[in-house]
Protein backbone atom coordinates (compact mmCIF):
# COMPACT_ATOMS: atom_id res chain seq x y z
CA UNK A 1 0.00 0.00 0.00
CA UNK A 2 2.82 2.04 0.91
CA UNK A 3 4.39 1.85 -2.63
CA UNK A 4 1.53 2.08 -4.58
CA UNK A 5 0.64 5.20 -2.45
CA UNK A 6 4.23 6.69 -2.88
CA UNK A 7 3.75 6.61 -6.71
CA UNK A 8 0.55 8.08 -6.94
CA UNK A 9 1.75 11.07 -4.77
CA UNK A 10 4.86 11.09 -7.06
CA UNK A 11 3.03 11.61 -10.32
CA UNK A 12 0.72 13.61 -8.78
CA UNK A 13 3.45 15.88 -8.13
CA UNK A 14 4.94 16.20 -11.45
CA UNK A 15 1.49 16.40 -13.52
CA UNK A 16 -0.52 18.23 -10.99
CA UNK A 17 -3.76 17.51 -8.96
CA UNK A 18 -6.03 19.66 -11.70
CA UNK A 19 -4.95 17.22 -14.68
CA UNK A 20 -5.16 14.26 -12.65
CA UNK A 21 -8.32 14.74 -10.55
CA UNK A 22 -10.16 17.82 -12.41
CA UNK A 23 -12.60 19.41 -10.32
CA UNK A 24 -11.64 17.32 -6.57
CA UNK A 25 -8.39 19.37 -7.06
CA UNK A 26 -9.59 22.13 -5.04
CA UNK A 27 -10.04 19.60 -2.06
CA UNK A 28 -6.36 19.38 -1.57
CA UNK A 29 -5.76 16.05 -2.88
CA UNK A 30 -2.23 16.54 -3.09
CA UNK A 31 -1.95 17.06 1.02
CA UNK A 32 -4.38 14.25 1.33
CA UNK A 33 -2.16 11.65 -0.21
CA UNK A 34 1.02 13.19 1.70
CA UNK A 35 -0.44 12.85 5.21
CA UNK A 36 -2.09 9.08 3.95
CA UNK A 37 1.76 8.19 2.42
CA UNK A 38 3.35 9.84 5.29
CA UNK A 39 1.14 7.55 8.21
CA UNK A 40 1.39 4.44 6.08
CA UNK A 41 5.26 4.63 5.81
CA UNK A 42 6.19 5.14 9.50
CA UNK A 43 5.81 1.30 10.13
CA UNK A 44 7.90 0.90 7.35
CA UNK A 45 10.82 3.55 9.17
CA UNK A 46 12.15 1.07 11.44
CA UNK A 47 13.90 -1.56 8.74
CA UNK A 48 14.70 1.24 6.09
CA UNK A 49 18.48 2.53 4.80
CA UNK A 50 16.87 6.26 6.09
CA UNK A 51 19.06 6.16 9.42
CA UNK A 52 22.33 4.74 7.31
CA UNK A 53 22.80 7.87 4.58
CA UNK A 54 24.32 10.57 4.56
CA UNK A 55 21.48 12.17 2.19
CA UNK A 56 19.13 12.18 5.32
CA UNK A 57 20.92 14.54 7.09
CA UNK A 58 21.06 16.56 4.09
CA UNK A 59 17.81 16.98 3.51
CA UNK A 60 17.06 17.84 7.04
CA UNK A 61 19.77 20.58 6.48
CA UNK A 62 18.24 21.67 3.25
CA UNK A 63 14.63 22.02 5.07
CA UNK A 64 16.74 23.74 7.69
CA UNK A 65 18.53 26.26 5.32
CA UNK A 66 14.89 27.20 2.80
CA UNK A 67 13.82 28.67 6.29
CA UNK A 68 16.80 30.20 7.49
CA UNK A 69 17.50 31.94 4.09
CA UNK A 70 13.97 33.86 4.34
CA UNK A 71 13.73 34.28 8.12
CA UNK A 72 17.26 35.67 8.02
CA UNK A 73 17.83 36.55 4.21
CA UNK A 74 14.69 38.59 4.34
CA UNK A 75 14.75 39.36 8.47
CA UNK A 76 10.99 37.51 8.14
CA UNK A 77 10.62 35.08 10.40
CA UNK A 78 6.99 34.49 8.76
CA UNK A 79 7.96 33.69 5.52
CA UNK A 80 10.32 31.02 6.47
CA UNK A 81 7.37 28.80 7.13
CA UNK A 82 5.87 28.79 3.31
CA UNK A 83 9.80 28.22 2.37
CA UNK A 84 10.12 25.24 4.77
CA UNK A 85 6.60 23.66 2.87
CA UNK A 86 7.43 24.66 -0.56
CA UNK A 87 10.62 22.44 0.03
CA UNK A 88 9.37 19.13 1.48
CA UNK A 89 6.76 18.07 -0.89
CA UNK A 90 10.01 17.22 -3.47
CA UNK A 91 12.38 16.48 -0.47
CA UNK A 92 9.99 13.79 0.12
CA UNK A 93 10.47 11.71 -2.55
CA UNK A 94 13.97 10.78 -1.63
CA UNK A 95 12.62 9.24 1.54
CA UNK A 96 9.13 7.35 0.22
CA UNK A 97 12.09 5.38 -2.27
CA UNK A 98 14.16 5.15 0.37
CA UNK A 99 11.23 3.47 2.69
CA UNK A 100 9.12 1.68 0.12
CA UNK A 101 11.17 0.51 -3.28
CA UNK A 102 13.44 -2.45 -1.64
CA UNK A 103 13.66 -4.76 -5.32
CA UNK A 104 14.51 -4.55 -8.99
CA UNK A 105 10.72 -4.95 -9.80
CA UNK A 106 9.66 -1.52 -7.59
CA UNK A 107 12.79 0.41 -9.26
CA UNK A 108 10.99 -0.71 -12.46
CA UNK A 109 7.96 0.66 -11.33
CA UNK A 110 9.39 3.98 -10.39
CA UNK A 111 10.41 3.65 -14.19
CA UNK A 112 7.14 3.54 -15.68
CA UNK A 113 6.09 6.44 -13.77
CA UNK A 114 8.49 8.75 -14.99
CA UNK A 115 8.23 7.33 -18.43
CA UNK A 116 4.13 7.34 -17.65
CA UNK A 117 4.64 11.47 -16.96
CA UNK A 118 7.28 11.99 -19.99
CA UNK A 119 4.56 9.92 -22.66
CA UNK A 120 1.29 11.77 -21.28
CA UNK A 121 3.05 14.98 -21.79
CA UNK A 122 4.19 14.02 -25.27
CA UNK A 123 0.73 12.78 -26.05
CA UNK A 124 -1.24 15.87 -25.09
CA UNK A 125 1.44 18.55 -26.52
CA UNK A 126 0.60 15.87 -29.47
CA UNK A 127 -3.00 16.03 -29.87
CA UNK A 128 -2.45 20.00 -28.91
CA UNK A 129 -0.02 20.53 -31.97
CA UNK A 130 -2.97 18.62 -34.54
CA UNK A 131 -5.43 20.59 -33.40
CA UNK A 132 -3.13 23.90 -34.39
CA UNK A 133 -1.50 26.39 -32.04
CA UNK A 134 -1.98 30.25 -32.52
CA UNK A 135 0.35 32.01 -35.00
CA UNK A 136 1.24 34.73 -33.15
CA UNK A 137 2.76 34.76 -29.44
CA UNK A 138 -0.11 37.02 -28.28
CA UNK A 139 -3.30 35.13 -28.78
CA UNK A 140 -0.70 32.00 -27.07
CA UNK A 141 -0.72 33.92 -24.04
CA UNK A 142 -4.53 34.08 -23.41
CA UNK A 143 -4.30 29.94 -23.37
CA UNK A 144 -0.83 30.03 -21.60
CA UNK A 145 -2.40 27.97 -18.14
CA UNK A 146 -3.64 25.16 -19.98
CA UNK A 147 -1.62 25.54 -23.08
CA UNK A 148 0.87 22.56 -22.96
CA UNK A 149 3.18 24.70 -25.52
CA UNK A 150 4.87 27.97 -25.00
CA UNK A 151 5.60 30.23 -27.71
CA UNK A 152 8.62 32.66 -27.99
CA UNK A 153 10.79 33.94 -30.71
CA UNK A 154 13.59 32.79 -32.01
CA UNK A 155 17.31 34.84 -33.44
CA UNK A 156 15.54 35.86 -36.54
CA UNK A 157 12.47 36.77 -34.95
CA UNK A 158 10.49 33.83 -36.06
CA UNK A 159 8.06 32.50 -33.66
CA UNK A 160 8.57 28.61 -32.44
CA UNK A 161 6.38 27.25 -29.83
CA UNK A 162 8.16 24.44 -26.73
CA UNK A 163 6.04 21.71 -25.38
CA UNK A 164 6.21 21.55 -21.88
CA UNK A 165 4.33 19.79 -18.80
CA UNK A 166 2.30 21.06 -15.87
CA UNK A 167 3.55 21.81 -11.99
CA UNK A 168 7.24 20.58 -11.19
CA UNK A 169 7.77 20.62 -15.30
CA UNK A 170 5.86 23.64 -16.64
CA UNK A 171 8.74 25.03 -18.08
CA UNK A 172 10.38 23.02 -21.76
CA UNK A 173 13.95 22.74 -20.22
CA UNK A 174 12.21 21.23 -17.08
CA UNK A 175 10.62 18.82 -18.92
CA UNK A 176 13.79 18.22 -21.18
CA UNK A 177 15.83 17.52 -18.62
CA UNK A 178 13.29 14.46 -17.43
CA UNK A 179 13.53 13.07 -20.62
CA UNK A 180 16.86 13.26 -20.70
CA UNK A 181 16.78 11.61 -16.76
CA UNK A 182 14.20 9.14 -18.18
CA UNK A 183 16.29 8.20 -21.62
CA UNK A 184 18.71 5.47 -20.23
CA UNK A 185 16.84 4.68 -17.25
CA UNK A 186 14.01 3.05 -20.17
CA UNK A 187 17.22 0.55 -20.56
CA UNK A 188 15.83 -1.41 -17.59
CA UNK A 189 13.53 -2.80 -19.40
CA UNK A 190 15.90 -4.46 -21.70
CA UNK A 191 16.36 -7.96 -22.09
CA UNK A 192 19.28 -10.18 -24.18
CA UNK A 193 18.46 -11.97 -27.26
CA UNK A 194 14.58 -10.57 -27.07
CA UNK A 195 14.05 -8.18 -30.14
CA UNK A 196 10.40 -8.02 -30.00
CA UNK A 197 9.96 -7.51 -26.29
CA UNK A 198 12.94 -4.94 -26.60
CA UNK A 199 11.48 -2.78 -29.55
CA UNK A 200 8.09 -2.73 -27.58
CA UNK A 201 9.51 -1.58 -24.34
CA UNK A 202 12.73 0.43 -24.89
CA UNK A 203 13.26 1.38 -28.46
CA UNK A 204 9.74 2.64 -29.44
CA UNK A 205 9.44 4.75 -26.10
CA UNK A 206 12.77 5.63 -26.48
CA UNK A 207 11.89 7.07 -29.18
CA UNK A 208 9.01 8.65 -28.09
CA UNK A 209 10.93 10.54 -25.87
CA UNK A 210 13.44 11.85 -28.42
CA UNK A 211 10.45 13.30 -30.31
CA UNK A 212 9.33 15.07 -26.47
CA UNK A 213 13.01 16.30 -26.69
CA UNK A 214 12.72 17.77 -30.06
CA UNK A 215 9.80 19.48 -29.25
CA UNK A 216 11.03 20.95 -26.36
CA UNK A 217 13.36 23.08 -28.48
CA UNK A 218 15.65 22.99 -24.92
CA UNK A 219 19.39 23.51 -25.83
CA UNK A 220 20.37 22.56 -22.55
CA UNK A 221 18.68 19.58 -23.14
CA UNK A 222 20.19 19.04 -26.53
CA UNK A 223 23.58 19.27 -24.99
CA UNK A 224 22.59 17.04 -21.86
CA UNK A 225 21.79 14.08 -24.40
CA UNK A 226 24.90 14.15 -26.18
CA UNK A 227 26.26 13.89 -23.02
CA UNK A 228 24.67 11.12 -21.96
CA UNK A 229 25.65 10.08 -25.50
CA UNK A 230 29.31 10.16 -25.06
CA UNK A 231 29.08 8.68 -21.84
CA UNK A 232 27.44 5.30 -23.46
CA UNK A 233 28.62 5.22 -26.35
CA UNK A 234 32.72 5.49 -25.28
CA UNK A 235 32.32 2.37 -23.16
CA UNK A 236 31.23 0.49 -26.44
CA UNK A 237 33.24 2.35 -28.82
CA UNK A 238 35.93 3.80 -27.44
CA UNK A 239 36.35 7.85 -26.41
CA UNK A 240 37.51 8.89 -29.61
CA UNK A 241 34.73 7.60 -31.72
CA UNK A 242 32.03 8.47 -29.35
CA UNK A 243 33.22 12.36 -28.99
CA UNK A 244 32.71 12.05 -33.52
CA UNK A 245 29.81 10.41 -32.96
CA UNK A 246 28.28 13.19 -30.94
CA UNK A 247 30.07 15.77 -33.22
CA UNK A 248 27.95 14.59 -36.43
CA UNK A 249 24.69 14.13 -33.88
CA UNK A 250 25.44 18.04 -33.15
CA UNK A 251 25.47 19.08 -36.21
CA UNK A 252 22.53 16.83 -37.26
CA UNK A 253 20.54 18.17 -34.73
CA UNK A 254 21.50 21.89 -35.85
CA UNK A 255 20.45 21.11 -39.00
CA UNK A 256 17.21 19.67 -37.69
CA UNK A 257 16.35 22.90 -35.77
CA UNK A 258 16.90 21.05 -32.78
CA UNK A 259 17.14 24.40 -30.63
CA UNK A 260 14.36 26.22 -32.45
CA UNK A 261 16.87 28.18 -34.48
CA UNK A 262 18.43 29.34 -31.28
CA UNK A 263 22.40 29.39 -31.22
CA UNK A 264 24.23 27.40 -29.45
CA UNK A 265 27.63 29.26 -28.63
CA UNK A 266 29.06 32.00 -25.87
CA UNK A 267 27.59 35.44 -27.57
CA UNK A 268 23.90 33.20 -27.36
CA UNK A 269 24.66 32.55 -23.79
CA UNK A 270 26.31 35.93 -22.61
CA UNK A 271 22.65 36.93 -20.70
CA UNK A 272 23.36 33.87 -19.09
CA UNK A 273 26.76 34.30 -17.57
CA UNK A 274 26.25 37.95 -16.67
CA UNK A 275 23.31 35.97 -14.34
CA UNK A 276 25.62 33.53 -13.04
CA UNK A 277 28.40 36.61 -12.22
CA UNK A 278 25.64 38.68 -10.51
CA UNK A 279 24.32 35.79 -8.39
CA UNK A 280 28.34 35.24 -7.30
CA UNK A 281 27.67 38.97 -6.45
CA UNK A 282 24.42 38.63 -4.29
CA UNK A 283 26.22 35.68 -2.40
CA UNK A 284 29.43 37.81 -1.75
CA UNK A 285 27.17 39.73 0.26
CA UNK A 286 24.47 37.01 1.62
CA UNK A 287 27.55 34.48 2.31
CA UNK A 288 25.72 32.54 5.27
CA UNK A 289 22.12 32.07 4.40
CA UNK A 290 21.53 33.44 1.13
CA UNK A 291 18.92 36.02 -0.66
CA UNK A 292 15.91 33.59 0.31
CA UNK A 293 14.17 30.49 -0.96
CA UNK A 294 13.10 31.55 -4.59
CA UNK A 295 13.98 35.21 -4.22
CA UNK A 296 16.63 35.52 -6.51
CA UNK A 297 14.28 36.24 -10.00
CA UNK A 298 13.26 39.53 -7.08
CA UNK A 299 16.90 40.42 -6.85
CA UNK A 300 18.22 39.81 -11.02
CA UNK A 301 14.62 39.84 -12.59
CA UNK A 302 15.53 36.30 -13.56
CA UNK A 303 16.15 33.19 -11.98
CA UNK A 304 20.46 31.95 -11.94
CA UNK A 305 19.83 29.58 -14.94
CA UNK A 306 22.56 27.30 -13.43
CA UNK A 307 21.87 24.96 -10.35
CA UNK A 308 24.97 25.64 -8.51
CA UNK A 309 24.68 29.63 -8.79
CA UNK A 310 20.71 29.60 -7.86
CA UNK A 311 21.34 27.10 -4.72
CA UNK A 312 24.46 29.13 -3.77
CA UNK A 313 22.55 32.71 -3.94
CA UNK A 314 19.62 31.74 -2.72
CA UNK A 315 20.36 29.34 0.54
CA UNK A 316 24.08 31.24 0.66
CA UNK A 317 26.88 28.72 1.53
CA UNK A 318 25.13 26.71 4.63
CA UNK A 319 22.55 25.83 2.02
CA UNK A 320 25.23 25.04 -0.36
CA UNK A 321 26.95 22.68 1.56
CA UNK A 322 24.37 20.30 2.51
CA UNK A 323 23.07 20.40 -1.18
CA UNK A 324 26.30 19.40 -1.50
CA UNK A 325 25.79 16.64 1.11
CA UNK A 326 23.56 15.21 -0.96
CA UNK A 327 24.92 15.30 -3.94
CA UNK A 328 28.43 13.91 -2.95
CA UNK A 329 27.24 9.92 -1.81
CA UNK A 330 24.96 9.86 -4.56
CA UNK A 331 27.31 10.80 -7.09
CA UNK A 332 29.91 8.82 -5.39
CA UNK A 333 27.44 5.44 -4.60
CA UNK A 334 26.48 5.82 -8.49
CA UNK A 335 29.95 5.34 -9.61
CA UNK A 336 30.78 2.54 -6.95
CA UNK A 337 28.05 0.43 -8.14
CA UNK A 338 28.34 1.07 -11.55
CA UNK A 339 32.38 -0.29 -11.65
CA UNK A 340 32.98 -4.14 -12.00
CA UNK A 341 36.14 -3.27 -9.75
CA UNK A 342 34.13 -2.03 -6.72
CA UNK A 343 31.30 -4.86 -7.27
CA UNK A 344 32.14 -8.69 -6.67
CA UNK A 345 30.26 -11.80 -6.65
CA UNK A 346 28.62 -11.57 -3.34
CA UNK A 347 26.92 -14.05 -1.86
CA UNK A 348 23.00 -15.23 -2.60
CA UNK A 349 20.20 -14.30 -0.31
CA UNK A 350 18.61 -16.61 1.43
CA UNK A 351 14.90 -16.81 1.72
CA UNK A 352 14.10 -16.66 5.34
CA UNK A 353 12.63 -19.99 7.14
CA UNK A 354 9.06 -20.45 7.63
CA UNK A 355 7.22 -23.21 8.57
CA UNK A 356 4.97 -23.17 5.13
CA UNK A 357 8.08 -23.25 2.89
CA UNK A 358 5.66 -23.24 -0.21
CA UNK A 359 4.74 -19.61 0.62
CA UNK A 360 8.13 -18.75 1.69
CA UNK A 361 8.64 -15.42 0.11
CA UNK A 362 10.59 -15.29 -2.86
CA UNK A 363 13.95 -14.29 -3.68
CA UNK A 364 15.22 -11.63 -6.31
CA UNK A 365 17.92 -12.95 -8.25
CA UNK A 366 20.74 -10.10 -9.18
CA UNK A 367 24.25 -10.83 -9.83
CA UNK A 368 27.31 -9.01 -10.28
CA UNK A 369 26.63 -8.06 -13.87
CA UNK A 370 23.03 -6.66 -13.14
CA UNK A 371 24.19 -4.27 -10.42
CA UNK A 372 26.51 -2.78 -12.98
CA UNK A 373 24.26 -2.62 -15.36
CA UNK A 374 21.78 -0.81 -13.01
CA UNK A 375 24.73 1.51 -11.96
CA UNK A 376 25.45 2.12 -15.33
CA UNK A 377 21.57 3.10 -15.75
CA UNK A 378 21.88 5.28 -12.75
CA UNK A 379 25.57 7.31 -14.03
CA UNK A 380 23.71 8.18 -17.25
CA UNK A 381 20.70 9.13 -15.82
CA UNK A 382 22.74 11.44 -13.14
CA UNK A 383 24.97 12.90 -16.10
CA UNK A 384 21.84 13.65 -17.77
CA UNK A 385 20.22 15.67 -14.63
CA UNK A 386 23.73 17.26 -14.10
CA UNK A 387 24.41 18.61 -17.41
CA UNK A 388 21.29 20.17 -18.22
CA UNK A 389 21.42 21.40 -14.49
CA UNK A 390 24.67 23.10 -15.54
CA UNK A 391 21.72 25.82 -17.76
CA UNK A 392 18.91 25.37 -15.24
CA UNK A 393 18.32 26.32 -12.21
CA UNK A 394 17.12 23.21 -10.22
CA UNK A 395 18.55 22.40 -7.35
CA UNK A 396 15.36 21.70 -5.27
CA UNK A 397 13.80 19.42 -8.09
CA UNK A 398 11.79 16.09 -6.87
CA UNK A 399 13.86 14.58 -10.19
CA UNK A 400 17.29 14.83 -7.97
CA UNK A 401 15.59 12.79 -4.97
CA UNK A 402 14.50 10.53 -6.76
CA UNK A 403 17.35 9.44 -8.52
CA UNK A 404 19.32 9.79 -5.69
CA UNK A 405 16.74 7.31 -3.40
CA UNK A 406 16.84 4.96 -6.33
CA UNK A 407 20.74 4.77 -6.22
CA UNK A 408 20.42 3.97 -2.28
CA UNK A 409 18.43 1.67 -3.15
CA UNK A 410 21.05 -0.25 -5.76
CA UNK A 411 23.17 -0.13 -3.41
CA UNK A 412 21.90 -1.71 -0.56
CA UNK A 413 20.38 -4.32 -2.66
CA UNK A 414 24.33 -4.47 -3.38
CA UNK A 415 25.05 -4.46 -0.01
CA UNK A 416 22.88 -7.08 1.49
CA UNK A 417 24.09 -9.69 -0.97
CA UNK A 418 27.92 -9.16 -0.11
CA UNK A 419 28.81 -7.24 -3.23
CA UNK A 420 30.17 -4.13 -2.51
CA UNK A 421 31.70 -2.56 0.70
CA UNK A 422 29.98 -0.48 2.82
CA UNK A 423 29.24 3.62 2.83
CA UNK A 424 31.71 5.84 3.79
CA UNK A 425 31.79 6.65 7.29
CA UNK A 426 29.53 9.87 7.79
CA UNK A 427 32.57 11.85 8.82
CA UNK A 428 34.53 11.42 6.14
CA UNK A 429 31.18 12.49 3.57
CA UNK A 430 30.64 15.59 5.80
CA UNK A 431 34.38 16.53 4.94
CA UNK A 432 34.00 15.17 1.11
CA UNK A 433 30.90 17.53 1.01
CA UNK A 434 32.89 20.49 2.19
CA UNK A 435 35.02 20.42 -0.29
CA UNK A 436 32.88 19.48 -3.22
CA UNK A 437 31.42 22.86 -2.11
CA UNK A 438 33.68 24.89 -2.45
CA UNK A 439 35.38 23.20 -5.21
CA UNK A 440 31.89 23.77 -6.93
CA UNK A 441 32.24 27.61 -6.22
CA UNK A 442 35.54 27.66 -7.78
CA UNK A 443 34.68 25.77 -10.79
CA UNK A 444 31.82 28.85 -11.55
CA UNK A 445 34.32 31.75 -10.51
CA UNK A 446 37.00 30.07 -12.83
CA UNK A 447 34.08 29.58 -16.03
CA UNK A 448 32.91 33.38 -15.29
CA UNK A 449 36.69 34.54 -15.57
CA UNK A 450 37.19 32.83 -19.03
CA UNK A 451 34.33 34.13 -20.13
CA UNK A 452 34.96 37.68 -19.14
CA UNK A 453 38.46 37.07 -20.78
CA UNK A 454 36.71 35.94 -23.94
CA UNK A 455 34.77 38.94 -23.99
Amino acid sequence: MGFVLSVLYLITNYLTPTTLFGSLAVYRVELILAVLVFFVSLPALAGSIIGKTPQTLALFGLAFATFMSVAIGEHWIGGGMPAFLSFIPNAFAYFLVCLHCNSKKKLQVLVLMMLFVCLFVIARGSIELQQGLPTSVTAQAANTDSSYFMGMSNNAGQLFYRLRGMGEINDPNDFAQLITCVLPLVFIFWRPQKTLRNIAFVILPVCVLLYGAYLTHSRGGMLALLAVVVLAARRRIGTLPALLLVGVLFAASMALHFTGGRDISADAGEDRTDLWGESMQLLKSHPMFGVGFGNLPDYLGHTAHNTIMVCAAELGSFGLYFWSLFLFPTVRDTLAIASPQKVNDGQPVLPEETPFPTVSRKIEVLDKAEINRLGRLMVLSLTGFLVAGWFLSRAFVMTLFLLGGMTEVIFEMALQRGMISSRLPLARVLRYAGALAILLLLVMYITLRIVNLVH
